[in-house]
């Protein structure tokens, strides 16, 4: 499960680094991954209680 936090929650230092960050192509593509794989098992993986396969919706 992914969860947010707003910006209330985040340490103004936090803030900056993550503005610093998110100017760094080689972070943004790795960060892209990491949220592609996430997706990716949450579909596809076997649910936990019915051990069903997501499958993509048309």
């Amino acid at each position: 499960m992914i969860v947010m936090r707003s910006e209330d929650t985040l340490d103004p230092s936090e803030i900056e680094i993550l503005r610093y960050k998110i100017n760094d192509e080689a972070y943004l593509h790795e960060a892209i991954q990491r949220i592609a794989l996430i997706l990716s098992n949450e579909l596809f993986e076997p649910q936990q209680q019915g051990g069903e396969h997501h499958e993509w919706k048309k």
